[in-house]
């Protein structure tokens, strides 16, 4: 490697570590040290195949991956005895499979989905392509639980696989799962299929006080979380948790790899099973409750913050997703928001009340009407 390679790597590493701190509008969590398993990437960790199943290839993490699944399904309430899962390359793959199981469990079915749901939903479903019905969403970015029951009446006679999000990407909304099977009961359809996109919210849904419903007892019959997002991770990843009742309809038997073919991909990411396995092992339930508990602190604290300076800040029941009006592009620019109508900062566990005043001072130091709401009104001190 040249000289030239050298210095585009020492450049590209300096860039990261002056702009990971200035990440507040998406989820990515940074507070991790995985340095305990740099000796890993030295090898070629590929998880082909069923983690649940044995294979003819032994250079892989099955058994942390197996770990990891039954953490998360317990932590969801899952059936001890009917459940599987396996780590993904992020949630928008957990919700492919999820949708996949849906399908090929009602082939005939109606996918209904809110207006706030994920974009890779869309995208999803017309990869499978199963029919939908978009359903409207409340003024927070919940699902409109009317809406659903009227359009579902509409079409009675067809199987439904509904789709809620346990934390949606603007607002961090989230959907009442129970409501949904309430619905489902009411209308008597008894073919149906509930997956939850708990890609954002899954991992601290426990903790939330009060309870929001949305694992297995609750009704679903999938749900979908993201590793990197609040648990952290150099690369992305995610965990899909099903009925392993369900997963037998699809399985496949394949001899080139001596395993079931389960799994969307063939080859999969060894090393991020290695990784959440880490990382759950080091926190436990008492620590991802703890890590929750501070980044609700520190929405909390933000929304406070915004409101004293006249901007109109408000969070969703439980949420760590702080909204705002939409901020100027240099703002957005700067600390890397993600914005629609509306802008949001996500309090991840590595964000901290400094970070938050910091962005405060560069809202205040624009003393732009789009920026600060009723700036006129207030007297500010910088």
């Amino acid at each position: 490697m040249n000289m030239n390679n050298e210095q585009q790597i020492d450049e590209l590493l300096t860039k990261l570590i002056q702009e990971k701190d200035k990440v507040i509008g998406y989820p990515v969590a940074k507070d991790f040290d995985y340095s305990r398993l740099y000796e890993f990437l030295k090898h070629p960790i590929n998880n082909v195949g069923d983690p649940y199943e044995d294979n003819t290839y032994k250079v892989q993490t099955h058994e942390m991956e197996r770990e990891v699944v039954d953490f998360f399904a317990k932590l969801f309430r899952a059936d001890p005895t009917d459940f599987w899962g396996y780590v993904t390359n992020g949630g928008s793959e957990s919700n492919l499979y999820g949708l996949y199981l849906a399908r090929e469990s009602h082939p005939k079915a109606m996918v209904y989905f809110s207006e706030s749901t994920h974009y890779s939903v869309k995208k999803n479903i017309h990869l499978l392509n199963l029919p939908s019905i978009t359903i409207r969403a409340q003024e927070n970015g919940e699902l409109d639980y009317e809406d659903l029951e009227n359009t579902l009446q509409l079409n009675r006679d067809k199987p439904a696989i509904i789709l809620t999000t346990f934390g949606t990407t603007m607002t961090e909304a989230k959907d009442d799962v129970s409501k949904v099977k309430k619905i489902l009961k009411k209308l008597a359809i008894q073919n149906h299929y509930i997956h939850c996109d708990a890609a954002l919210a899954g991992s601290y849904g426990p903790f939330i006080e009060p309870r929001i419903p949305f694992d297995f007892q609750d009704g679903a019959d999938s749900i979908s979380i993201s590793g990197h997002k609040f648990i952290g991770s150099p690369f992305p990843s995610g965990v899909i948790i099903a009925k392993r009742s369900l997963r037998d309809r699809i399985a496949r038997g394949i001899s080139y790899i001596g395993s079931l073919d389960t799994t969307i991909t063939g080859s999969r990411n060894g090393h991020s099973p290695l990784f959440l396995w880490y990382a759950i092992k080091k926190m436990g339930v008492k620590g991802l409750e703890a890590r929750y508990r501070h980044s609700l602190e520190t929405a909390e604290y933000c929304k406070e913050e915004l409101q004293k300076i006249g901007i109109n800040a408000w969070t969703n029941k439980g949420a760590i997703t702080v909204v705002l009006p939409k901020v100027s592009d240099a703002i957005k620019k700067k600390w890397q928001l993600a914005t629609d109508d509306i802008t949001h900062v996500i309090c991840m566990p590595n964000v901290n009340k400094s970070q938050i005043d910091e962005f405060i001072k560069d809202l205040v130091k624009e003393n732009k009407p789009e920026a600060i709401p009723n700036l006129n009104e207030l007297e500010l001190q910088d």
